[in-house]
């Protein structure tokens, strides 16, 4: 998102541009883009950079999501937040604890390597894999600081639209942040994967032994879809 409106949702693809057209009315939205726009003018390090801001949006539209892969918010360190939930860039050479948590697990569930090195998750994202947070800005070095902006209502209703959606989707929750939007989910329609969080302080209370990526495969091959081939980061 643009430090105004102006933009949105011209600055989506197609399918997440007519669901999400409504926003641009809702008073929510109004006061999100002014609380941005301050920021900006005042010149804050806010991560990650205003063309990244959407970018987990404008990576996988509305009918191409297979996955989704609900965050908290961006890294809030320098060179690290890229608009995708838990991805940082390729050549961030020390990778955050939770990245490295779940690259872990993938190995340990898929019996496979996979190079630690690539961390852009861009592999992912060309499966139809949403990795999307829940707050999508940050001031630097002030974790949380844009929560209860707006963005909780505007990724809600993203998660609502793709939980109404005929196509199934399978929708991976990682933690009690995450856990919440369960409630929003039908598992009629949809597959719902839980487990704690992959960061340091839950990894080992459940996280790893959960197999989230071959769980995730075989909801989508029983609800007809083409599973993710996951070590392809």
């Amino acid at each position: 998102m643009s430090t105004s409106a102006s933009q949105f949702p011209n600055n989506l693809p197609h399918g997440w541009k007519e669901k999400l057209s409504p926003v641009t009315k809702e008073p929510f939205f109004k006061d999100l883009t002014n609380f941005l726009k301050k920021q900006y003018e005042e010149r804050k390090t806010i991560y990650p950079a205003r063309e990244n801001v959407l970018r987990a949006l404008q990576s996988v539209d509305f009918d191409a999501v297979k996955v989704v892969i609900i965050g908290q918010d961006p890294y809030h360190g320098p060179q690290q937040a890229i608009g995708l939930s838990f991805a940082v860039p390729n050549e961030l050479r020390r990778k955050p604890p939770s990245l490295q948590n779940i690259f872990k697990e993938l190995e340990s569930d898929l019996h496979v390597k996979v190079d630690h090195n690539k961390s852009d998750l861009k592999g992912w994202v060309e499966q139809g894999v949403l990795l999307l947070n829940t707050v999508l800005t940050v001031e630097a070095a002030k974790p949380l600081s844009h929560r209860d902006r707006g963005w909780e209502k505007f990724t809600d209703l993203v998660i609502q639209k793709l939980a109404e959606r005929k196509k199934p989707v399978a929708f991976i929750l990682w933690g009690n942040h995450a856990q919440k939007f369960k409630a929003k989910i039908n598992p009629k329609f949809h597959a719902v994967i839980e487990s704690p969080h992959p960061s340091p302080l839950s990894a080992h209370r459940g996280f790893f032994g959960s197999k989230p990526f071959s769980k995730a495969n075989e909801c989508l091959k029983k609800l007809g879809e083409t599973p993710i081939d996951w070590p392809r980061i």
